[in-house]
């Protein structure tokens, strides 16, 4: 079954919240649906959602990205997974989220060629996984009546963006406990926006409101100062913007630096290097969690069956698809409520895609 062809779509997305993170904010606001037809008829459907300051490319260059692989790929075997990612990594070395969405799509392609839903074919034995909500930063109080919301719509995890100022971030976690009671599970994501001298201080006062994960609290290639704090810190840490490929986990993991790491199918480019950065983490006896950028239902639906699947994957955060109004002529793939997030049992992503690309 050979690659026939490879198309994109770009699709305007309409925000439903005021979403804000410590990193700058991108000013492009669409999707890139991609389908990829065989030979045989059989066609899959993938996602890019580039952001620059943490992909390294935006829509313009994933765009030429999929057109030359609609060259590169023609011809080729469609489940060569290895192959294809050879291919891909020979043309250039970055453009993750461009081959993300060729990869997941090619493996929704698998699923269907083998009848099977993509989570039982990685290996997976349930189609059901819970998913945290993420509140972006805003006044504090705003954050908090998010927070309420959220726990009254079913959701037991909540990650906080924090990483602009120590002292309103403070603020915020205290509110939103306040608001959600003791049993809620509260994490927090920096995005970078911490030093050293910051993070540690504003862990040990977080400490009282029951915060038990900091997400990349430094800079991502600050190792030396990432180990530092995972030294001193009783939270546990878990690294994204440093861990993008399996050599970066092995980089990480070998420096002491994390007790968690977020993958990102489009920081490391689909899920067939996902399984590969699963996989060093789990030799070096640390879980992780799936993570996403801006993906519509594709993507989330792709993430979830990674999650399904790895027993090594404890954590979700899957939320992207609920920070913006849903793609028409996009369904399936999953329900949810609340958290609970449950996989369908139709044949690859499970998604319908009624589109004209």
């Amino acid at each position: 079954m050979k690659i026939q062809s490879i198309k994109a779509l770009v699709l305007p997305t309409r925000p439903t919240v005021n979403f804000r993170i410590a990193l700058p904010a991108q000013t492009n606001s669409s999707m890139l649906l991609v389908r990829v037809e065989t030979d045989e008829g059989i066609v899959g459907f993938g996602e890019a959602s580039p952001f620059a300051l943490v992909t390294g490319c935006v829509e313009a260059d994933v765009l030429n990205f999929l057109d030359a692989m609609n060259t590169r790929l023609a011809g080729v075997e469609a489940l060569a997974l290895e192959r294809v990612h050879g291919l891909m990594d020979e043309y250039t070395l970055g453009n993750a989220p461009g081959k993300a969405a060729i990869d997941i799509a090619l493996h929704d392609i698998w699923g269907k060629y083998a009848g099977m839903p993509l989570y039982r074919l990685l290996g997976g034995g349930s189609n059901t996984l819970v998913s945290d909500m993420t509140i972006g930063i805003d006044e504090p109080r705003v954050m908090a009546a998010e927070a309420r919301r959220y726990v009254d719509e079913g959701f037991a995890i909540l990650k906080i963006k924090v990483g602009l100022d120590p002292a309103s971030d403070l603020e915020a976690v205290r509110l939103i406990r306040e608001e959600v009671g003791p049993d809620i599970d509260l994490r927090i994501d920096a995005n970078q926006g911490w030093t050293t001298k910051q993070t540690l201080a504003t862990l040990r006062a977080m400490e009282r409101y029951g915060v038990h994960e900091v997400e990349q609290p430094l800079k991502a290639d600050d190792l030396d100062g990432l180990r530092f704090v995972r030294e001193r810190a009783s939270q546990d840490v878990m690294l994204d913007e440093t861990v993008h490929t399996p050599h970066d986990a092995w980089s990480a993991l070998s420096a002491g630096t994390a007790d968690i790491i977020n993958i990102k199918l489009m920081k490391s480019g689909g899920l067939y290097p996902a399984c590969r950065i699963n996989a060093v983490a789990q030799a070096a006896g640390v879980p992780c969690m799936v993570g996403c950028m801006n993906e519509s239902r594709v993507g989330i639906a792709a993430g979830a069956a990674l999650v399904a699947a790895l027993d090594n994957i404890r954590y979700a955060d899957l939320d992207s698809h609920r920070l913006f109004e849903e793609l028409p002529g996009v369904t399936g793939g999953f329900e949810q409520t609340g958290g609970a997030i449950r996989l369908t049992e139709e044949p690859g992503l499970g998604v319908e895609v009624a589109l004209e690309f």
